[in-house]
């Protein structure tokens, strides 16, 4: 997802998109971003890759040419932060206006209207019996075809800094190889739920902040999650500094990585288990990491020089099933090219 809006116009997206200069004063680019903000990025089981726009909806590469699904079209809003696809072959779009589901021709679109009950969608997972579980700015529901059902989270016990509003909003959720569910939550950490009970973990479990914005497991099945300063949410501009950064869980303990530039005291939106096993790791202002089970590898260097110093606000990553490295930042859409963070505008290059 997906991350830091604070300081932009989408008040009610704070923190999904890291902010930079591209908030003001823009930097004519020489190829015309997608959007200004790509915030998901996902292949279907035919190929397609599609991404998450802040602003145009869907936009979509076939393989020929880049086509968007917006409000125009039938899309419920134009911010779509989360696509899924399920059993069927429908894609399921959350945005911040509410759920989409599109079966290639019509959409069917679900808000408060519908029993949603809160339209700030932030996550959409599919389970592997079916279920569909939505994470909002409100909580978690689930969808089982015809109705929508509150399914209440826990409250670790923890201390909240005054100014923390946002422990409801559910970030991402995940399904794990052994059927256990993932729920990411900014404020309160995450927890596991084992179709019985529910496990905490928060940063007195060594996670690097209870602002947790990103989740993923990997081949050994280590869970690994991404997590954003609380600090940054102070009203002091001066007091905006703390911890957060990369954790990864082993099933006993949790780890952090101190020594590695950005992954420590800073902010990780996106994680990504790559096809041959390698973690994918955006950290904020600095590049994007591969991590090989040894050693991480920066990529930092872009062709998008308006994009620095402030560096990248990396929002999803993804490989695709030809091996290429997609890249939603704040600044339009990336890909891994000769070891350089390429951008790619409206007309590719693609390929």
């Amino acid at each position: 997802m997906k991350k830091n809006l604070s300081r932009l116009f989408f008040c009610a997206l704070v923190l999904l998109a890291a902010a930079h200069p591209l908030c003001s004063g823009q930097t004519k680019v020489a190829q015309e971003p997608i959007d200004q903000y790509v915030v998901e990025v996902f292949e279907d089981s035919k190929g397609k890759l599609w991404f998450g726009t802040l602003s145009k909806g869907a936009a979509c590469y076939d393989g020929k040419k880049l086509s968007y699904l917006s409000t125009k079209q039938g899309l419920i809003g134009n911010a779509v932060v989360s696509i899924v696809e399920d059993r069927k072959g429908n894609m399921w779009f959350g945005t911040q206006s509410g759920l989409s589901k599109y079966d290639g021709k019509t959409f069917t679109n679900f808000s408060r209207k519908e029993g949603l009950m809160n339209n700030q969608v932030s996550d959409v997972l599919i389970d592997k019996k079916g279920n569909v579980w939505v994470g909002t700015w409100g909580g978690v529901f689930r969808f089982n075809g015809s109705t929508f059902s509150s399914f209440p989270l826990p409250t670790p016990n923890l201390q909240l800094l005054s100014y923390q509003s946002t422990m409801n909003w559910v970030t991402e959720i995940m399904e794990d190889k052994r059927g256990n569910i993932w729920f990411c939550r900014d404020g309160y950490g995450a927890c596991k739920f084992d179709g019985k009970s529910f496990t905490h973990f928060t940063k007195k479990d060594g996670l690097a902040s209870n602002n947790v914005q990103a989740i993923q497991e990997d081949n050994q099945g280590n869970i690994w999650f991404g997590s954003r300063i609380t600090e940054k949410d102070n009203p002091d501009p001066k007091s905006r500094t703390g911890d957060g950064g990369l954790s990864r869980y082993d099933g006993k303990k949790i780890i952090q990585y101190p020594a590695v530039e950005g992954l420590s005291k800073n902010e990780t939106y996106a994680i990504h288990t790559g096809r041959s096993g390698k973690i994918w790791i955006g950290a904020n202002r600095v590049g994007a990491y591969c991590y090989d089970g040894k050693k991480f590898t920066l990529y930092g260097e872009t062709d998008r020089a308006d994009l620095m110093p402030y560096g990248y606000g990396i929002q999803a990553i993804l490989e695709d099933s030809k091996g290429r490295i997609w890249l939603g930042l704040s600044g339009g859409l990336f890909r891994l090219k000769d070891s350089k963070i390429a951008h790619m505008g409206e007309n590719g290059p693609w390929e």
